[in-house]
């Protein structure tokens, strides 16, 4: 399937979704979709792919190589705009940093979250690869559980939440003991990952996947809200088409807070993405 992109005719709902207008120079109106929602919160990865369409037009290079992005208070759906910065322009790497803003009906600025990210061309990387890391084990597609797939009165495998019409997630069988009352308490998530409307990833998308399966909390036997406190995501390369396969460990959760290493596999057996965040748990909230 060809990739769709922000400046075809008719966009997919992700480009759609994460289109910025440039207002002046380093700014940029946008509007967070309501489709995108976590327990009436705007997802985490969905935000920081919003910001990287705007660093992506503010900086001269085309591709995040690494974006880190402190959570500062929950977005909600509605206007936003985001300031970036131009830190530095080398000859292969750029810089930036980035701000998104929401007004209250009184005028006052709220800050939802900062960016730092560096940009680089992926398509310019040597093609060497020297790695002992491997692709997740996982059952064929077919045979992995979707949100439509929770028995009885079980919550929705993408945890009862909008963003779950936009994704088109399968999760592992054995990560989804929670949505039966029997969490694993191994503390892992995996799946195949790609968008409803059948857009191919890329570097952008990126950025989302790693933060839009259900959190491992949900599998060492915690229930409400996980939110994102500080999230790190490395670019490897560019996606080849197709679905991708995303795990997620958790190893330590101590004082209310974890961390979340994700890595994200192309349909042709290469390391795309990695990430790490740091989340809090926060029980009874959320529903």
């Amino acid at each position: 399937m060809a990739q769709a992109s922000a400046d075809t005719a008719a966009p997919s709902e992700f480009d759609r979704d994460t289109a910025v207008i440039r207002r002046a120079p380093g700014v940029y109106d946008t509007h967070l979709s309501a489709g995108w929602t976590i327990f009436n919160a705007v997802n985490g990865g969905y935000l920081l792919a919003l910001m990287g369409r705007a660093l992506g037009d503010a900086l001269p290079h085309p591709d995040p190589l690494t974006v880190t992005a402190h959570y500062l208070t929950a977005s909600v759906p509605g206007p936003a705009v985001i300031r970036t910065e131009r830190v530095r322009a080398g000859r292969t790497l750029s810089t930036g940093t980035a701000s998104l803003v929401q007004r209250a009906e009184d005028g006052t600025e709220t800050e939802r979250l900062r960016v730092l990210a560096t940009y680089g061309d992926l398509s310019a990387l040597p093609d060497d690869v020297r790695t002992t890391a491997k692709p997740p084990a996982l059952p064929p597609y077919e045979h992995c559980l979707g949100s439509d797939s929770a028995p009885g009165d079980a919550p929705a495998l993408s945890g009862s939440t909008a963003i779950a019409g936009r994704l088109d997630l399968r999760l592992d069988p054995a990560t989804v003991g929670w949505a039966v009352g029997a969490p694993s308490g191994r503390g892992e998530m995996r799946g195949w990952f790609g968008l409803a409307d059948g857009r191919d990833p890329d570097p952008l998308s990126l950025l989302l996947t790693v933060d839009a399966l259900p959190p491992t909390a949900f599998e060492m036997g915690l229930t409400g809200w996980v939110p994102t406190v500080e999230l790190t995501v490395h670019i490897r390369h560019r996606p080849a088409p197709g679905p991708l396969r995303v795990a997620i460990t958790t190893r330590n959760l101590a004082g209310g807070f974890l961390e979340e290493d994700a890595e994200v596999w192309d349909s042709a057996d290469r390391l795309v993405a990695q990430s790490r965040q740091l989340a809090r748990t926060v029980a009874g909230e959320g529903g």
